[in-house]
Order: C-alpha cells, then sequence, then structure tokens
C-alpha cells in the first residue's frame, strides 16, 4: 500500500505565499497619499470601466490590486458589511480599522483553509477632520495588516515605490502636488509614460459634504498632469 503524499505545513504555507506574490506582482501598481485636504490614491489602470478604487461609504475608499474578480468581491462585501452595520447602529461605527479587522479575517482564513489563496493585496482608507486623524490599512493576501501613515503603496513593485516616496514624499502638499509625486512614483521604475489614458485617480476630500469620495475625471487629470 502506497503511502500518502505528506506537505509539511510550513512548505505549504511558504508554496501558498509564493503562489499569491507570484499573481501580485503580475498586477499593476497602486499609491495612496495624504495631502493637505484628504488623501488621493493613484492607480495605473487602462481600463475605464474596471475600477481599482471605489467608495465603502461616506469617508471610506477601497482599493485593489491582482486579480479583479477576487478584489471586486472583497470590495462588495466591505460594502454590504458597512451599509448594514450603518443601518443596524449608526454611521459613525463604520469605520476603516473595523473592515480592514473584516478583510484581514477574512483573507487569514482563506489563505490557511483553502486550497488556493487570493491573489490580492488591498487597502482601505478613512480620511479624518484633519491629517492627523486619517487611516490606511494595507492589508495583504494572508490577512496581515499593516497600518500606514503618509504614504502607502502595493502591487507588483511596491517596495521599490515605497523607498521612492520615503524620499520625496512631503507633508501638506497639494492635490495636484500628490497626484503629480504619485504618478512619479509609479513611473520612476518604468520607461514609460503614464497620462490620463492608463491612470485612476480618486481622492477622500474633508471639505465636502457627508461622502467624500470623488473620482478624478481624465480631462481634470489631463490638465493637473500638463501643469
Amino acid at each position: 500500500m502506497p503511502l500518502p503524499f505528506y506537505v509539511s505545513p510550513e512548505q505549504m504555507m511558504k508554496d501558498k505565499a509564493d503562489y499569491a506574490r507570484k499573481g501580485i506582482a503580475r498586477g499593476k501598481s497602486m499609491v495612496a497619499l495624504e495631502y493637505q485636504d484628504g488623501i488621493v490614491l493613484v492607480a495605473e489602470n487602462p481600463s475605464t470601466t474596471l475600477h481599482k478604487l471605489s467608495e465603502i461609504y461616506d469617508h471610506i475608499a477601497f482599493a485593489g490590486v491582482g486579480k479583479f474578480s477576487e478584489f471586486e468581491n472583497l470590495r462588495i462585501a466591505g460594502v454590504r458589511h458597512a451599509d448594514l452595520k450603518g443601518y443596524v447602529y449608526s454611521r459613525e461605527d463604520v469605520t476603516a480599522k473595523s473592515l480592514a479587522n473584516a478583510y484581514s479575517q477574512t483573507l487569514g482564513n482563506i489563505f490557511t483553509q483553502e486550497l488556493k489563496p487570493f491573489e490580492v493585496e488591498i487597502m482601505v482608507a478613512q480620511v479624518g477632520e484633519d491629517n492627523s486623524s486619517n487611516e490606511i490599512y494595507h492589508i495583504l493576501y494572508d490577512g496581515t495588516i499593516n497600518d500606514e501613515k503618509g504614504y502607502a503603496a502595493m502591487g507588483g513593485q511596491a517596495d521599490e515605490i515605497r523607498r521612492f516616496l520615503k524620499n520625496n514624499y512631503k507633508e501638506d502638499m497639494s492635490l495636484e502636488e500628490a497626484i503629480h509625486l504619485g504618478t512619479k512614483a509609479l513611473v520612476a521604475l518604468e520607461d514609460r509614460p503614464l497620462d490620463e489614458n492608463n491612470l485612476e485617480v480618486a481622492i477622500l476630500d474633508r471639505r465636502r459634504e457627508r461622502r467624500k469620495f470623488r473620482r478624478i475625471s481624465p480631462e481634470e487629470l489631463k490638465e493637473i498632469l500638463k501643469s
């Protein structure tokens, strides 16, 4: 009688992590930057209909990189979670931290219990009354949460982009300065330009009433990048 094939738990987790990282590395990167009036999200995305950046709640945004179908399912689940919690309790009870914890549990369970892990990284950002109360959470494929401040990056070349932002980021930038920096960070390691046709940009603007999320249109982005 042949012995059953055995793989140690350590090797299985390593193989899953390598698989997820390779899938994410094939995707396009994105960055989040705090600026003087909130948070700006900049993603390389040639599609005009498949969004990487979305609104989850009044003052909370979602971003995903990797396999679109998987992070889209997570986005929809986040919207339902936020709507239900806001309806049952109050709108103030819906926070980026609670959403990040829920996403962490979901991705952690999938990573440990399912044969194939999700090939995604996601980000949940919340704009506060001032920059000191902004929140940016980066959730990895295995459920690990990183609490970011000032700037964050995820995707194929995130480590190199973070090094670029560390050397070039400054506090209290204008929206235009933040978008320029985010774009430069995405192209710093690429030998090709990015413009309004292959960029997706959205902001959480604390000056707006109630709903803080706003997409930057291609026309507006074109004018900003020209300036």
